[in-house]
């Protein structure tokens, strides 16, 4: 391995833009500090507090869980289209 090959690069590759800030947490961060299957009262219990990002605004996830009627997830990808299905769709609000 070259010098070359092992240097950090100095400068991040990608930018960040200046905008406004988006209140709330990502449905996938969220999703990925769980581990499925789960149960809705478990999902509740361990990430209910939790605000995510909707279109509407931040929304506690406890907020969208009272309007899934699943009681189980067995998977990641089942708990986020019914989470997505409850907070709909669309550009996230911002400040």
């Amino acid at each position: 391995m070259s010098d070359e090959e092992s240097e950090e690069p100095e400068e991040p590759t990608v930018e960040l833009g200046e905008g406004p800030d988006v209140e709330g947490a990502p449905l996938s961060r969220v999703a990925s500090r769980l581990t499925w299957p789960q149960t809705k009262s478990d999902v509740e219990a361990q990430e209910g507090d939790a605000e995510i990002r909707t279109p509407d605004g931040p929304t506690s996830l406890s907020e969208l869980l009272e309007d899934v009627d699943e009681t189980y997830f067995d998977s990641r990808q089942a708990f986020v289209a019914e989470i997505e299905a409850a907070a709909g769709r669309g550009p996230v609000a911002t400040e």
